[in-house]
């Protein structure tokens, strides 16, 4: 039975793997599209072994919430491609569905999991299927699972996810969801290493302050000031690390006149009940992870050298 390249395409569409392995599919299957499926859905288990090495840092960050528990997750591909392609899209839906029903304590916890889709088995038998059927290197990176209040943010179809836990008995206003929306959007907007002050470990503190009191040594106008002005000086500078690095102290980005601290509970008072940031979770794709470079020149002399 033959095939042409609209039936390649097509396949690809469906599948979401190469365009080379929907060709040799259709080859090896005499044409017959479903059987070309099959093909590629059986050769999963060797595909998970062939493309182990290769770096996998595209993907989505996706977020669900089901009854009072709310799952963030990062998934990761090769390829942009694969990352836009409906199939890779459902699949992270239905490990989001997995975390929250299933609550594992790591990733190695997950694998183990029933898998809550259409694919039978564990979850690591479902990321073996779903890796031959797409045709590149998928990986669960990582999850976090939070219950109770939260807002939550995707941004960039997928670049950053973002969870804010909250502890407040306005959950169910709407006052609160604006109020609930608006700090998840900063902390979308700006990257920060802390909730707040408190949060800060006193090694950073300790380290953040030494190199203050080293920076205004090489200050000819502060290098004779006596160490316990210099610390004292330090103390005062530490607002600016702290506004920098720290959720609650930075300046709410709708209204610069006024620390995230002050908005929220501006916004309690005004409501009449208790508003409490008590946690973030923020997830940037491929955050750390090296990328392969490629070199353009030596790819283009290789093929045309054959």
């Amino acid at each position: 039975m033959a095939f042409t390249a609209k039936d390649v395409a097509e396949l690809r569409k469906q599948t979401g793997c190469g365009m080379m392995d929907c060709k040799n599919a259709l080859t090896e299957a005499n044409g017959d599209f479903e059987a070309a499926v099959k093909i590629l859905r059986e050769k999963g288990m060797a595909a998970v072994a062939k493309k182990a090495s290769r770096i996998a840092a595209e993907g989505i960050v996706d977020v669900m919430t089901i009854g009072d528990t709310t799952a963030i997750i990062e998934v990761n591909s090769e390829t942009d491609f694969v990352a836009k392609n409906a199939i890779f899209q459902a699949f992270v839906k239905d490990l989001l569905k997995t975390v929250i029903v299933n609550k594992p304590a790591d990733v190695d916890a997950l694998m183990a999991c029933k898998f809550e889709g259409e694919e039978a088995g564990s979850v690591s038998d479902a990321l073996a299927e779903k890796t031959g059927a797409i045709g590149e290197k998928l990986s669960i990176r990582r999850f976090v699972v939070v219950d109770g209040a939260v807002a939550t943010y995707i941004h960039g179809a997928g670049a950053t996810g973002v969870v804010v836990s909250f502890d407040t008995d306005l959950a169910d206003t709407e006052g609160f969801k604006e109020c609930a929306k608006n700090v998840a959007l900063q902390v979308a907007a700006m990257s920060v290493l802390y909730l707040d002050k408190e949060s800060v470990p006193a090694s950073v503190l300790e380290e953040e302050k030494a190199i203050l009191v080293n920076q205004m040594k090489q200050d000819p106008k502060m290098a004779n000031k006596p160490e316990a002005v210099l610390v004292k000086i330090v103390e005062g500078k530490l607002g600016k690390y702290y506004e920098n690095n720290c959720l609650l102290e930075q300046l709410y980005v709708k209204d610069d006149s006024m620390t995230v601290a002050k908005y929220v509970a501006s916004v309690a008072k005004e409501l009449g009940g208790n508003i409490k940031v008590t946690g973030y979770v923020r997830f940037d794709k491929g955050e750390g992870i090296q990328k392969r470079e490629e070199d353009f020149a030596a790819e283009i002399a290789k093929m045309v050298n054959g």
